[in-house]
């Protein structure tokens, strides 16, 4: 395929403390949903690559686990995830939540950025909630704390201001190919973002305990007719207690879980689908390397 000389592309790293709102960036800038939302922090587990093409430019973005002191094993290989990738990118959005003041969390994250050569852009979260005079003395707090090569305020949830980074972003991206499809989005299977669609609607439903103990294992997932797929999904959680709360009273809170998921896998597959959920009860999951690889968080790919 011929390519435009002066075509670039790169790979650009999104990190920042769990919740600042770096999968809600990257669907939008991508336009449809590859990385689950949830106001609940540490949703993102692995790395979700998104792919943003036009006719001069492609990116891939990669939105990291939020970077955390880890407390277990899926911990430890989260924080992995999210370090290994500030190595191996040409751009790094530090995004951050203008919110919520600085932090040990934002310290914890700048000590990981030194002495990486990367050029590192400060992207100002949320600003559609807060009065603008208030976003001057945040900027000027994180100017002194790092040498950032740009700071951009934007609203994730909003638009405000992303194709502005967009732009300046284009600026820095090195000239190079174009490595996906113009209409490909991620590179992620349809099984992994099914499976994701799924954990979200059981994070949004369910209480507090429930988030950093459930996984989602797709059994099965094939095309019955022309217009049908069937998926079998197995929704992994850690106690007895957390299985009732999932199923919850005649096995409501199991059928509005997948009831959500339903409609946003048939968005995504472009087919109806017919969804069968299962919960089982896979004690300390979190803390056992053969269950962390069964259920796909593989330390040894990054």
């Amino acid at each position: 395929m011929l390519q435009n000389q002066d075509h670039k592309s790169g790979f650009i790293s999104i990190i920042g403390r769990p919740n600042v709102g770096k999968s809600t960036f990257l669907n939008r800038v991508i336009g449809q949903k590859i990385a689950i939302m949830s106001d609940k922090p540490q949703t993102t587990r692995n790395k979700v690559q998104g792919v943003y093409t036009d006719d001069r430019a492609q990116m891939i973005f990669i939105d990291t686990p939020g970077i955390h002191k880890p407390k277990h094993k899926l911990g430890d290989f989260m924080m992995k995830v999210a370090t290994n990738t500030l190595r191996e990118v040409d751009l790094i959005l530090f995004m951050v939540n203008v919110t919520e003041g600085f932090g040990k969390g934002e310290e914890f994250i700048l000590e990981q950025l030194e002495g990486v050569q990367t050029p590192v852009f400060l992207v100002l979260n949320k600003i559609d909630q807060v009065h603008p005079d208030q976003l001057l003395p945040i900027i000027q707090d994180y100017q002194s704390r790092y040498d950032f090569a740009e700071l951009i305020p934007i609203s994730a949830l909003e638009g405000n201001n992303v194709e502005t980074l967009l732009e300046v972003l284009y600026k820095y991206l090195p000239e190079g190919p174009q490595f996906y499809p113009a209409d490909q989005v991620t590179d992620h299977p349809e099984r992994f973002i099914v499976s994701e669609l799924i954990r979200e609607k059981a994070l949004h439903l369910t209480r507090e305990e429930i988030p950093h103990s459930l996984a989602v294992v797709i059994e099965k997932m094939e095309r019955q007719e022309e217009n049908r797929v069937h998926v079998m999904a197995t929704i992994i959680v850690e106690r007895d207690s957390q299985k009732g709360i999932i199923i919850g009273k005649r096995g409501a809170m199991l059928k509005e879980v997948g009831k959500r998921a339903r409609q946003d896998i048939e968005a995504l597959l472009g087919s109806k689908v017919y969804l069968e959920l299962w919960v089982k009860v896979q004690k300390d999951w979190r803390n056992k390397s053969l269950h962390l690889r069964d259920f796909g968080f593989r330390e040894d790919e990054y």
